[in-house]
């Protein structure tokens, strides 16, 4: 008698199992890293947008009246410039101004993040020319990589 066999052996079963271990090993670090990267360019992209806001207040010839003692930090001024909260900052991004009029724009990464990003800074300097630059700094988080950084927006 002819019996057909039904269903996996144990052995292929484990061969399965072992294959997709393998992957997954691969793949969960590639991903936990596409997360990071793409968290850092979308909060790069939520401060960049309130360049737009201070120059259209210097081009009107005023500083938003939050930000107009030269020695202080303030962030209320980016409230004030119409930022909206993002649940990736534990605060609104604060502006900062210098004696020569340069302005620099800092948020921190705290809440919704990846844990290897926390406490990364998203960081855009004015000149008083008016030219930004932009640099991400990830000195106090745990896992930072300088691949994390938008091309763009190097990382310090």
């Amino acid at each position: 008698m002819n019996h057909a066999q039904k269903g996996f052996t144990l052995i292929e079963l484990m061969i399965v199992v072992a294959i997709i271990g393998i992957l997954a090993a691969i793949a969960i670090p590639q991903y936990q890293d596409y997360i990071a990267r793409s968290q850092i360019t979308r909060a790069v992209s939520e401060v960049s947008a309130l360049k737009t806001a201070i120059e259209e207040e210097l081009l009107r010839g005023n500083n938003p009246s939050a930000i107009d003692d030269a020695s202080a930090s303030y962030t209320s001024a980016a409230d004030e410039l119409g930022y909206t909260s993002s649940d990736l900052f534990a605060a609104a991004p604060t502006i900062n101004i210098d004696g020569t009029g340069g302005k620099t724009l800092e948020a921190t990464l705290d809440n919704n993040v990846s844990s290897g990003i926390k406490g990364t800074k998203v960081i855009l300097t004015r000149t008083a020319e008016g030219a930004y630059t932009c640099k991400v700094d990830g000195g106090s988080a745990a896992a930072f990589k300088k691949s994390f950084a938008p091309s763009g927006c190097p990382a310090s």
